[in-house]
Formats: C-alpha cells, structure tokens, sequence
C-alpha cells in the first residue's frame, strides 16, 4: 500500500493461517509529504517497505513503482511458492524462491531507472527496498538501501538486513570509530538504491522461521531514532499479553515514539506475527 498525502497511510490488520500483519506510514513532522510506501499480501506471505529518494524527482513516486512491482512479479511465481510448500527440505526449491524474490526487486529497479528515463522531471529518483516473503517455515528476505527488516523471537530483536549507507561502509573498512560515526555527517547516504541505475546488487537471505517470531520492517524514520533494543521490548511485551492486536499496537507504538523524537522523517513500519 503506497503512502498518501494525509498524515497517516495503514493497512487494516491481516490475517491468514500463518501470520498476522499491520502497517502503518506517517509522514512525521518536518517532511511536506511522505516517501515512503509499503505493501502487505498475506496470502502470498510477502511483506514491503520502500523509502523513496529524491525530492522534487518524484522519490514517492519511485517508491509506490517499487512496491508494485515487486508485489507483481511474486504473485506471478506462484508456483515457485507452492513447490517449496509441497517439499519444504529441498534446497533447489528454497533457492529458487530466493532468486524469485531477487529477481523481483531487480525487475522494480528497471521499471523506476525506465520511468525516470522517460520523464525529466523524474530524474534521479530512486528507493529503497526492504522485502520480507514468508513461505514454509523458511523466512526470505531481500534488501536494497537502508530499510531494515528485524526479526524479534524471545525478547531479543536481530537485525536481518545490513544497511547500505556510506557510514556503514565506512565501518566495515574501519575507516572510522564508533565514536566518530555517532557525529558524522552525511550519515544517511546510502551507496545503493532501486532505480539509480538500471541495476542493483540485492542482498538476499534464507533463515529459518518459528511460530511466535514477529518481523518488523520499518523505514529509517524509525530506526534513526529507536533502538533495536526498543523494538525487542515492544513486541516483547505485546506477546506476554498476547494481545491479538500485537501487530497494530508495535506499528502504532514505533512509529509514534518516532514523531515524540522529533518526526524528522517519513515513518514506516510493518508488522507480522506468525502464527
């Protein structure tokens, strides 16, 4: 579901025999309209967070594309679904839904770099992707930009997404000190986005995924200014009470402790509980 100009874009709460699942997208406080999109198919099991770049280029516009077409493109690779679901242990299933995904997020990189390349007005935008599919107990995950997707089981949130900005790389190749990347500037450049080119490099995963796991994917709007730690005890406490509204509560609770820090940007989270 693509974001709006209202203040507030959700998804009503869904349901299907496996997961449960709520999004919600605000454009915060400071930001003239809102970036960001997502999209939720629980029959399909996929889940999408996209958080546009370019301003006056058109990044919401950017994002929408993306989340369609990812949406698309798996809903046409069906089969490859119902494949692993009928024999979950073979790896040459799990791998080809993977590439499925992939392939998906690539294919949306090529529609937005072709629109922008259609329109000058539209030049240069660009989004990032964060793409959760759940399928037979495996968890798929595929990530481009600085989204993220966590993954929260027994209290504690694991991040399943590396974030492609100039401050993580600049980490990995101990250029800098965490010290010093707390103060840098420029922090949320990323070094990858779908549409810049007409290809990207997509990360992709394959985990294993348990009843009572909860995925959040959410757009830096909220992760700029709540820890992973927070995440973690949200959802924590909503499967203590064991609300059935666990979904809509951590959205609403993430992206509103969001906006109280300030709403700088557009906030984004979706949330899925599986069942």
């Amino acid at each position: 579901m693509p974001a709006a100009d209202g203040r507030d874009t959700i998804a009503p709460v869904g349901t299907s025999a496996h997961a449960r699942s709520f999004g919600l997208s605000d454009r915060g406080h400071r930001r003239p309209h809102n970036e960001d999109a997502f999209a939720i198919d629980d029959t399909l099991g996929l889940y999408v967070v996209a958080d546009g770049v370019g301003g006056h280029a058109k990044g919401e516009v950017a994002s929408q594309e993306s989340v369609e077409q990812v949406v698309g493109f798996v809903r046409q690779g069906r089969a490859q679904l119902d494949a692993l679901r009928g024999d979950p242990s073979r790896s040459q299933h799990r791998e080809v839904v993977r590439r499925l995904l992939e392939s998906a997020v690539q294919n949306a990189c090529y529609m937005v770099y072709g629109l922008a390349e259609l329109d000058p007005a539209q030049k240069g935008m660009s989004t990032t992707i964060s793409a959760l599919l759940l399928v037979a107990g495996r968890a798929f995950v595929a990530q481009v930009g600085d989204s993220r997707v966590y993954r929260v089981r027994a209290g504690a949130a694991q991040q399943l997404t590396e974030d492609h900005t100039l401050l993580n790389y600049k980490l990995k190749q101990g250029l800098i000190s965490e010290a010093e990347a707390r103060t840098m500037k420029g922090k949320n450049v990323i070094t990858r986005a779908v549409g810049h080119k007409d290809y990207v490099e997509v990360d992709t995963r394959d985990l294993d995924s348990q009843r009572g796991d909860v995925y959040v994917l959410c757009s830096d709007g909220i992760t700029d200014v709540v820890r992973s730690a927070e995440i973690g005890t949200f959802v924590d406490v909503m499967a203590r009470a064991r609300a059935l509204d666990g979904p809509y509560r951590i959205a609403k609770a993430l992206v509103s402790l969001a906006n109280a820090r300030g709403g700088k940007d557009n906030a984004t989270a979706v949330v899925v509980s599986v069942r």
